[in-house]
């Protein structure tokens, strides 16, 4: 990355373009742009964008509801994998978080996933025997781990 740091934003919609292409290039089964201008509308989201200069390089969200927090999305664009800024967002998802009143956070990730799932066990998530959705991602039919971080507190 040189010189230049990413820096985490707030979501808009002029950041859609951008988070397309992450999406397009990070998932077989892309979010469509309508379901981001739907969850950046609502208040009880979180949606940013991780940017190296003007180009959007990543993009993360969640709910937030009462004391439970919920990520929902997280990628990064293949070229810029394994630089940190997955972490940084997640760690600044975490903070939002946190500052929103949530106790916890939880995600889903793929079974196969090991890079995802490192990250979030060094970030204190953990799973519990049976946290399994079967048959969770409808592209490949793969099940999704839950992971938890309760509490939130040391985020």
């Amino acid at each position: 990355m040189g010189s230049q740091e990413v820096a985490i934003f707030p979501m808009t919609p002029a950041d859609l373009d951008g988070v397309m292409e992450v999406e397009q290039s990070s998932f077989l089964t892309p979010w469509s742009r309508e379901a981001f201008t739907n969850e950046i509308m609502q208040t009880y989201t979180v949606y940013l964008v991780a940017r190296l200069a003007d180009k959007v390089v990543g993009h993360g969200g969640m709910h937030v509801v009462w004391e439970d927090a919920h990520v929902t999305n997280i990628a990064v664009l293949p070229q810029y994998r394994g630089l940190g800024i997955g972490e940084q967002m997640m760690r600044e998802l975490m903070k939002r978080a946190a500052a929103r009143g949530a106790q916890r956070i939880t995600l889903e990730v793929r079974a196969f996933n090991t890079p995802a799932q490192n990250l979030y066990r060094k970030l204190g998530f953990v799973t519990r025997p049976g946290a399994v959705r079967k048959g969770y991602y409808a592209d490949t039919g793969e099940d999704a781990i839950i992971m938890w971080k309760d509490p939130l507190a040391d985020a």
